[in-house]
């Protein structure tokens, strides 16, 4: 097979803001795997936890890898190249787009969507929560306001963790209730930014006030503070930043009630099948999230979302330049078209 690549910027409608910083620009790859006269296509997206990070520099120094390692492969040999990539070092960003443009040209092939070869029904699609990221109230209300305009969403997934303390996040939060209408569901992603006992004082705190479940409320690493944290919680405690891939969920399996799975942090499709199948046989919740992401891989993650109990889709709406047209959003769902493979294709201008 041959691997080709091309970097491509991607800016915020609105900077997200999080308990780690902001992001209001990044610098995407688009990622092409050729071969039979078919040509599937992947994404790669930077993104940090921690000290933890996967800049679009080791990405590209990753691709480089990931071509030499699979000029003599196939396609077809998806199991083979995912092996090859881990041995080789590949990292998870790079990996994730490879795979995705293996599954792309697989439905190509075949000409299939994705979601069709996995026999799954659109119909079990559960509704995309936006995102409203760490503001001063009357801003973070503002936002509530125009995502709820731009997309009527029925989920709003509210960041906290603010590093100025609780008091800051309650009343965000707050604020962003009286503003919410009634029906919307509201769900908290703290990414680590609190403490075991800022965690049990928000759980209780946050249950009062109709939240559904709270994300990554400590910081990775702080992993054994999730026991006695999931044991008091009144909230289902999910994990994000603290869950990479299936050995990851047996690891945590004790201590939390779900995860969430990201295609930059996993691999790809192939490992998000196996970490769903593997939540799934612990008793385990799950949900999708993303990064900084386009439509392809939110298309890409679309396709497996018939899996999942909660879905957190939405980085391509806040995109004032998103280069691809894939998955649609309707009814506060996002779900992937009948179109062969990822079923995504580039917008005119980019062309």
């Amino acid at each position: 097979m041959q691997l080709a690549w091309a970097t491509f910027t991607v800016n915020k409608r609105f900077p997200l803001t999080i308990s780690r910083g902001t992001t209001a620009q990044t610098v995407n790859v688009w990622v092409r795997v050729e071969a039979d006269g078919i040509e599937g296509w992947g994404e790669a997206s930077p993104f940090g936890i921690g000290d933890f990070r996967q800049s679009t520099e080791l990405i590209l120094e990753h691709l480089a890898q990931a071509h030499a390692l699979l000029a003599t492969l196939h396609p077809l040999e998806r199991v083979r190249v995912e092996q090859t990539l881990i041995d080789g070092g590949v990292g998870s960003a790079a990996r994730a787009a490879i795979d995705m443009a293996l599954w792309d040209w697989l439905g190509k092939r075949t000409g299939l969507a994705v979601w069709q070869i996995l026999g799954l029904s659109l119909d079990a699609i559960v509704p995309t929560s936006v995102t409203i990221g760490i503001n001063p109230p009357d801003i973070a209300q503002q936002r509530t306001r125009d995502w709820l305009e731009l997309t009527h969403a029925r989920a709003l997934k509210i960041k906290l963790g603010n590093p100025a303390g609780i008091e800051a996040d309650q009343a965000m939060f707050e604020a962003i209730r009286q503003v919410a209408p009634e029906g919307v569901a509201l769900r908290v992603d703290a990414n680590g930014g609190w403490s075991l006992q800022d965690a049990l004082t928000m759980c209780r705190w946050l249950a009062e006030r109709g939240v559904e479940y709270v994300e990554q409320p400590l910081p990775r690493g702080a992993e054994d503070d999730l026991i006695p944290l999931s044991r008091e919680s009144p909230l289902p405690i999910f994990v994000d930043e603290s869950c990479f891939d299936a050995r990851d969920v047996v690891r945590l399996a004790d201590r939390v009630h779900g995860i969430n799975i990201k295609l930059m942090k996993c691999g790809g499709l192939s490992e998000a099948i196996r970490m769903v199948h593997t939540a799934r046989a612990l008793g385990l919740q799950v949900m999708y999230g993303c990064y900084s992401d386009s439509s392809l891989s939110i298309s890409a993650a679309s396709q497996i979302a018939p899996l999942a109990d909660h879905l957190d889709l939405d980085s391509h709406l806040n995109l004032l330049d998103d280069p691809f047209i894939g998955a649609v959003l309707h009814d506060g769902r996002v779900a992937p078209t009948p179109a062969p493979g990822l079923g995504v294709r580039l917008r005119e201008m980019f062309g």
